[in-house]
């Protein structure tokens, strides 16, 4: 990357949520930008673009505040930060190319404009280039934490796959992957910063599940938003779940509570996939009361994970823990 490269931008720098670690944040985004370095250009002109594409980089805020909150003052939680940005990244890189996704955040997926292998490629290097970074923050249990948590999360989208066009697929299936797919990033963000900080068990134990349940809550509320949000604010199409024949609990509950002919249609919109029955399914899964239901379970998870910080001192950043919790579930995107 130039010498003078600005430093990727991101609507989150403008979030309270970051207030309290602003100027590890601004580190952060400078550490990306050195850390994208590579001898091909396309490796920097990918990487860049879905770094600057608008994400709100929860993931590295959970390890900086994780790690401030319990009083860490120095500087490898910077590493750590970005280390867990790219991992993240790496994942969206791969995530669109298993599904064929043409927009994210409201611009052309990288595989829609360098095609699949690129995309494929690009992704591979970020995550490698994690892996050493890994090893800058010289923490055997923190490269435990992480490594498995990379094999969670590839078993996640392995079962999500396998889900696809499922309409059999249960509540207790859907919960088992998106704990794999989405929550585990996030708990092993949390988890990683507490292990830098030298937290205590009881505190390390619960900045674990305070990102685990922030995690599932922000998922839900994703799956919730396919059959309710606003396009352009998602970034994304509504029904696009459908479209791939993703079963989410929104469908799933549909299917629960539904009558047999709206079980029926979904199950058929399910294994068709597709946008054929967008309507039908859009009624029945207000009508069941499919939609409170899944708000309501992310409700849930967002109160247990502000439960985890009890534990915690009184701070700016355990303030900014809770209030994500809150916002997960009071989102429009």
């Amino acid at each position: 990357m130039p010498a003078n490269a600005a430093p990727p931008q991101s609507p989150a720098l403008a979030s309270p949520l970051h207030a309290a670690v602003a100027d590890d944040f601004l580190a952060v985004n400078r550490t990306i930008m050195d850390q994208l370095a590579s001898r091909i250009p396309l490796v920097e002109t990918i990487g860049q673009y879905i770094i600057e594409s608008g994400g709100k980089r929860l993931r590295p805020l959970l390890v900086l505040l994780a790690a401030r909150s319990l009083g860490y003052a120095g500087d490898r939680h910077i590493t750590l930060a970005t280390l867990v940005e790219f991992m993240h990244t790496s994942t969206l890189l791969h995530d669109d190319v298993v599904d064929e996704s043409h927009m994210r955040r409201g611009k052309a997926t990288a595989n829609d404009a360098w095609g699949n292998a690129p995309s494929v490629l690009v992704g591979d290097f970020l995550y490698s280039r994690s892996f050493q970074m890994m090893v800058e923050v010289g923490s055997m249990r923190i490269m435990d934490v992480l490594s498995r948590a990379t094999c969670t999360i590839a078993e996640g989208e392995v079962q999500q796959l396998t889900n696809v066009g499922n309409p059999d697929t249960d509540e207790a299936a859907y919960f088992e992957t998106i704990q794999g797919k989405t929550a585990m990033l996030f708990e092993a963000a949390s988890h990683s910063g507490a292990i830098l900080a030298d937290a205590s068990p009881d505190q390390e134990a619960a900045l674990q599940h305070y990102g685990r349940y922030l995690g599932l809550a922000f998922q839900l509320i994703d799956d919730l938003l396919d059959y309710q949000g606003d396009a352009e604010a998602m970034g994304k199409n509504v029904g696009d779940d459908l479209a791939e024949g993703k079963p989410t609990l929104p469908l799933i509950q549909a299917m629960a509570a539904g009558s047999p002919a709206q079980r029926s249609l979904v199950r058929q919109a399910i294994r068709q996939g597709g946008l054929d029955h967008l309507d039908e399914v859009l009624a029945i899964v207000r009508d069941t009361g499919a939609l409170d239901y899944t708000r309501t379970r992310a409700e849930e998870m967002a109160d247990k994970a502000l439960a985890q910080l009890e534990v915690l001192p009184e701070s700016p950043f355990r303030d900014s823990m809770a209030e994500l919790a809150r916002l997960a579930v009071d989102r429009q995107n």
